[in-house]
């Protein structure tokens, strides 16, 4: 005799069909804002670094005298 626990469910099936169909959209969705955070906070420390290091004071440059005219 056939086990009946070992046929197929077709409910079943696509019960998990529309649930991996979901899961795949949040899964996509959670992927793009981490990819948009990650790019964002990138972002962010690289202006953050040249707003550091293009404000820092600079040594006086020599000044140079007027040349002379013949």
């Amino acid at each position: 005799m056939a086990n009946p626990f070992l046929k197929k469910n077709p409910f079943m099936s696509l019960w998990l069909s529309g649930f991996h169909k979901a899961a795949g959209t949040a899964r996509g969705q959670a992927a793009a804002a981490a990819k948009r955070q990650g790019t964002d906070a990138v972002a962010k420390a690289t202006a953050d670094w040249l707003s550091l290091w293009g404000a820092a004071p600079r040594p006086a440059g020599q000044r140079r005298g007027r040349r002379k005219t013949r």
